[in-house]
């Protein structure tokens, strides 16, 4: 039981993220052949390609969290004092962490929708509630991953020096 959590903890977005890419690759590639190559075209390629290019986006998003590689403007940052910028880069995680959670309520309202509209999609026949799940699964993870961020940041306030705060390559 611990190795499974272990891996949720530490390799689960970029696990779905490998899969959701080799699928991607695998199904132009046939896409592309089956055109070019026998004269005709698959029906569905397209429309799993977008759902899984729509998957990988939302998945890369937390994976983006955990390593701590968003963009950031970080211009601003060194208007304040060397002793505040912790602070302050504490507070914008806690605003993204708050972004995130209200991306989640809006998406689950979209995917209750979703669901009780029953939908499928035109190629492969899916409801449309797996693809519309994308931005609710995708921020609930960021949610979870900037919540330990920022209980790792307060953790090590006061022992990490600036570059290491800022940075966090070690969580």
């Amino acid at each position: 039981m611990k190795k499974f959590l272990d891996f949720l903890d530490n390799r689960l977005e970029i696990s779905i993220c490998i899969v959701l890419m080799c699928v991607l690759s695998v199904v132009l590639f046939i896409q592309v052949f089956f055109r070019y190559v026998m004269q005709d075209s698959l029906s569905w390629s397209e429309e799993l390609a977008r759902y899984c290019f729509v998957w990988l986006v939302y998945m890369g998003i937390p994976y983006g969290c955990k390593i701590m590689r968003h963009i950031k403007i970080d211009a601003g940052l060194y208007l304040f004092p060397k002793k505040m910028r912790k602070y302050v880069v504490i507070f914008g995680d806690i605003i993204f962490f708050a972004f995130a959670l209200v991306i989640v309520y809006f998406a689950w309202g979209l995917e209750q929708k979703q669901i009780l509209f029953g939908q499928l999609s035109p190629a492969m026949q899916i409801p449309m509630w797996i693809p519309y799940g994308a931005p609710f699964v995708g921020f609930m993870l960021t949610a979870v991953r900037q919540l330990q961020t920022i209980i790792y940041r307060c953790k090590h306030l006061a022992e990490a020096d600036e570059e290491q705060q800022l940075d966090l390559e070690n969580l």
